[in-house]
């Protein structure tokens, strides 16, 4: 059965999407089978992907919630091999209010993808920056929390009310529920903020934060304005090689030793 895998920080601005994107991407290059999943009303890992969150002809992660569609029937091919998609929509936004008298509403998403969860070896949540029923139905899904943090001490004092929902999350709905990991993106190690930043962090959570850094890389930056993964807009840059090495990091917690750069 597939790992799923939430990407998670309430905080914007932090690196979530380019690291739902870009994680899953690479785990699809190191020949894993791959669905990432826009839990995010803004869409922005669709359009990141090329596809348009306004293109009708794509069923997507609303109605599936809604319980409207199969999971089946959202499903896309993206341009990377072994890598497929559920696309987000505006509408998702909605889904909150809609789904307020539901019963077991929190499980919707669980059990929604748990149909095709033998299909893959990863699946990879982009969840909405806000911590409200979207997020709590990802983390109850899911078996585990990558949470990127931008190394600022402000993104440091914003991660007290993340790790209290996933707190209460494994209290109640998902008692299984772990932190894969911390990992530290947009670093710049020539600044100084940076590096007390992922020392503390380092001393704090251990093992937890993951050794790979995602460095600032305008490559990395300029990838989804073109609708790519960094590795299909230019395999060569640090971003690639980052996102890969944080991939095959990945793999190696999860035991599976085949995939070493």
């Amino acid at each position: 059965m597939g790992k799923v895998i939430a990407i998670a920080n309430q905080k914007g601005g932090v690196g979530k999407t380019t690291t739902a994107i870009n994680l899953a991407a690479s785990l699809a290059a190191l020949e894993k089978k791959v669905l990432i999943i826009d839990a995010d009303p803004q869409a922005n890992t669709t359009s990141g992907l090329n596809f348009s969150p306004d293109d009708d002809s794509h069923r997507s992660l609303y109605e599936l919630m809604e319980g409207t569609i199969s999971v089946e029937d959202t499903l896309i091919q993206t341009e990377m091999d072994g890598l497929h998609m559920i696309p987000s929509h505006i509408n998702l936004v909605g889904i909150e209010i809609e789904m307020i008298g539901e019963e077991d509403r929190e499980s919707a998403l669980k059990k929604a993808i748990a149909p095709i969860r033998d299909r893959y070896d990863y699946i990879i949540i982009d969840c909405s920056p806000s911590l409200g029923l979207i997020t709590v139905n990802t983390l109850t899904a899911a078996d585990s929390v990558i949470i990127p943090v931008q190394p600022e001490f402000f993104a440091l004092e914003g991660l007290g009310k993340l790790l209290q929902t996933i707190r209460i999350i494994q209290n109640g709905l998902n008692p299984s529920l772990t932190i894969e990991g911390f990992v530290v993106t947009m670093f710049d190690g020539r600044t100084k903020v940076h590096q007390q930043v992922l020392a503390e962090l380092r001393e704090h959570f251990k093992d937890l934060v993951f050794k790979t850094v995602i460095q600032r890389n305008i490559r990395l930056s300029e990838a989804p304005s073109h609708g790519k993964p960094v590795l299909l807009y230019e395999i060569s840059c640090t971003g690639s090689s980052n996102y890969l090495n944080l991939a095959s990091e990945l793999l190696e917690r999860n035991g599976d030793k085949s995939a070493k750069q």
